[in-house]
């Protein structure tokens, strides 16, 4: 989507000799495609390992300035925002353990997105297999500014009365997975997932090093002792051939598809290949071709050190999602109580689009989703791709709106498009927020969740480029935080105060 800003002639000089550099580096790479072409995700930009594995549009991140590079759309100009949904969460799994330890994430690893996504949120469910759309937002004390949240919600549903599951477990072996207690939680997430599956489901597994080997063939889930046999030979061995475990998982997967089941392949890894194609691209070309064959993915990250971003666009273009786990904790929550959320499937090639009342607003900034802005014109393409959301999975996106002085009327509609998981039948639903709607201050009369949802994505704001979101410094931030969570009654939120305080401590 461009990005349409009000730059003095001086500024436009400046950009046009950047990208004119940035073209020139570019033109070193050989990513497979010209550069003006899109890729089959819809803008989302395929990254090398040395672009820091994120882009933003069309510009390179770089440190902690790139995030906040092109922050606000000009409404007149561009008053339409697309993106693909993503239920992604990893990257606060992550920069949890990297603050539990005393570090800093690296900017590059913060998607405020994901932030914002691990938390439970209040949005009312839809009575049908399709969205809610929810919308609110509330005004800020900086003069005629808002923040706007849009929540779209899938219908939940118990794991006893979710399809059957065709599921590749494919465990990454390699020696890097011999740090200690790596490879042991795998097993246990690996173990507690047999046990919560049903005898409709079927499962095998697929270990890889150097290179991939079929451990246990598809085996319907009432075999359980086969399967804990299975994952208890899991060893850690030698280098780490990411593109052999993929290929031979997919086979495994494809041999033994069933139109009637969810069909996944389940990675668990720390994403850091150095045999075979090491390649992104490469790698990345293989998982897409599979997933326009139905077969889904499922990123489970572990490891200290952790390729993050590779994790994040295997999950992109694999038509699935990426977490991350560093406890049994962790597990219990993926494995066990979002089991039907992770496995089964409400809605396929998920994408939102918001559209500015030009006449209530100046200008708007999306917060995160820089690589899964869409063009507006792929909206009602059902050719291009979207996001796989399953049952119970909230989705939530927030802007910072510039208000008109003394405009008043609708500010915005939000619309969600989806495609059925089964017949492919698109479907639409849409809502609209009034400037009467607004709460009239944010830390006083918005709803709890709503304040939860603006600290998460300010914390990851502060981490990605130290500069203030919402008003509120990273101390007033864990301040808030800490009561919130004794509003919400949430372990969540408190875990989330503990963090902000030790990033503050962190400087």
């Amino acid at each position: 989507m461009k990005r349409d800003m009000k730059l003095r002639p001086l500024a436009v000089a400046l950009a046009v000799i950047a990208l004119l550099l940035v073209a020139a580096c570019s033109g070193s790479q050989d990513t497979g495609a010209p550069a003006s072409e899109p890729n089959r995700n819809s803008g989302r930009g395929i990254p090398s390992p040395a672009q820091g594995g994120n882009t933003e549009g069309s510009t390179e991140r770089s440190g902690e300035q790139d995030a906040t590079a092109t922050r606000e759309q000009d409404a007149t100009a561009g008053q339409i925002s697309t993106f693909a949904l993503d239920v992604d969460t990893a990257s606060y799994g992550y920069s949890k353990r990297i603050l539990q330890e005393g570090r800093l994430p690296e900017p590059d690893q913060v998607r405020p997105e994901e932030f914002v996504n691990a938390f439970r949120q209040d949005y009312r469910e839809p009575e049908d297999d399709g969205f809610t759309v929810n919308m609110d937002g509330a005004r800020m004390p900086e003069n005629g500014t808002a923040l706007l949240r849009v929540g779209l919600q899938t219908r939940g549903a118990d794991a006893r009365t979710r399809r059957p599951a065709n599921l590749t477990f494919v465990v990454d072996v390699s020696g890097s997975m011999g740090e200690p207690g790596r490879l042991d939680l795998v097993r246990e997430a690996l173990h507690k997932l047999v046990d919560q599956l049903g005898p409709g489901d079927q499962v095998s597994v697929v270990a890889f090093s150097g290179e991939a080997e079929v451990i246990v063939p598809m085996t319907s889930a009432t075999g359980r002792d086969r399967l804990h046999a299975a994952v208890e030979r899991l060893a850690v061995r030698d280098s780490t051939n990411l593109e052999a475990g993929l290929t031979s998982g997919y086979a495994e997967a494809s041999q033994s598809f069933r139109p009637v089941a969810t069909n996944r392949v389940i990675l668990l890894s720390d994403g850091l290949a150095n045999m075979g194609d090491t390649s992104w691209q490469g790698i990345l070309d293989k998982v897409k071709g599979f997933a326009g064959k139905q077969v889904t993915l499922l990123c489970v990250g572990v490891g200290r050190d952790y390729g993050d971003q590779l994790m994040e666009q295997l999950a992109d273009n694999g038509d699935g999602a990426a977490v991350y786990v560093s406890s049994v904790d962790d597990a219990r929550k993926v494995f066990v109580e979002q089991l039907a959320t992770n496995l089964d499937l409400r809605a396929r090639d998920a994408k939102a689009q918001v559209v500015f009342n030009p006449s209530v607003v100046e200008s708007y900034h999306l917060v995160g989703y820089e690589n899964r802005q869409i063009a507006t014109e792929d909206f009602r393409d059902d050719a291009k791709d979207g996001g796989e959301i399953g049952p119970g999975h909230s989705v939530t996106a927030l802007y910072e709106v510039r208000l008109r002085g003394g405009a008043s009327g609708q500010l915005a509609t939000a619309t969600v498009r989806w495609q059925d998981p089964d017949t492919r039948d698109p479907a639409e639903t849409s809502h609209s927020l009034e400037t009467t709607d607004l709460a009239a201050s944010l830390w006083r009369e918005s709803s709890a969740r709503f304040q939860v949802d603006v600290v998460a994505a300010a914390f990851a704001e502060n981490l990605r480029t130290r500069e203030r979101f919402a008003g509120a410094e990273i101390r007033e931030l864990a301040e808030h935080a800490t009561r919130l969570a004794a509003t919400t009654e949430d372990a969540a939120v408190t875990e989330l105060a503990r963090l902000i305080d030790r990033a503050s401590s962190l400087g």
